[in-house]
């Protein structure tokens, strides 16, 4: 069975894999036998990211980019192109929140969020899947959603717009690069102790949390692992892309 999950040989691209969530799931790949590009903003993080892979026995280099900045993406996508001659799997994971209510929000806000959440990932997958395009030998890209976006969560109307999007492009891309043999998927993830979730965690907003989680915690960010492994392999999962993947502990399949 571990034969399903065998990266080696794969190359992966993780965008903000310099996060608490994204640098875990490219620490899931890179433990299965990927080398993996770990891109972020802030490149200090990113350099964590990679001594963690690399003090674990693995394979991994840091890149800096900025995915509302497509000028960064692409000349990032060129660097990682002559680190590894192309790559096999993208992993999507940037993100950003704000808890602006809906009567208070700016276009300049809107528009900063959507730049990375939505347009940012639109357009570097674009980069990227062209490369893996024109490789023929297929690949797996797997975004990163959200709960929000099936249904909207309070207190953050612009990142649960933009996740829903995501979910709607995930599956228009699904359609497009099947004739390729590249799979899109999507991980849904529930309540995560990253830092953008912890800005809105009070008291209250924990305990509805929790009441509407039937395993009744947080998810830790390892807790993702599995999944990207799964989405990232042809052999596991050769037959899987459109797919919109819950790792949220139960939270989309509770109401009251």
């Amino acid at each position: 069975m571990s034969k399903l999950f065998d990266l080696t040989g794969k190359v992966a691209v993780a965008l903000g894999g310099n996060s608490t969530l994204g640098g875990s799931m490219a620490k899931g790949l890179a433990e299965h036998g990927a080398k993996v590009a770990i891109v972020g903003r802030n490149l200090d993080k990113a350099e964590e990211v990679v001594k963690e892979i690399q003090n674990a026995g693995g394979e991994a280099k840091a890149f800096k980019a900025d995915v509302s900045e497509l000028s960064t993406v692409e000349n990032v996508a060129k660097e990682i192109e002559e680190w590894s001659g192309g790559w096999d799997i993208l992993l999507n994971a940037p993100g950003m929140n704000s808890t602006t209510p809906y009567l208070e929000l700016t276009t300049e806000e809107w528009d900063k969020i959507m730049d990375v959440n939505l347009k940012g990932i639109v357009f570097a997958t674009q980069i990227f899947a062209k490369k893996m395009v024109e490789q023929q030998r297929g690949g797996s890209i797997i975004n990163i959603s959200s709960v929000s976006s099936t249904t909207p969560l309070s207190k953050v109307f612009t990142y649960s717009a933009s996740k829903a999007a995501i979910n709607s492009v995930t599956q228009y891309l699904a359609r497009e690069f099947a004739p390729h043999n590249i799979r899109v998927n999507a991980i849904i993830p529930g309540f995560f102790p990253a830092e953008q979730n912890r800005k809105i965690l009070s008291e209250d907003r924990v305990q509805s949390i929790m009441d509407h989680t039937p395993i009744k915690r947080f998810g830790e960010p390892e807790e993702l692992q599995g999944a990207t492994v799964y989405l990232a392999s042809d052999k596991a999962s050769g037959f899987v892309t459109g797919e919109l993947l819950r790792v949220d502990g139960g939270f989309g399949s509770m109401t009251i």
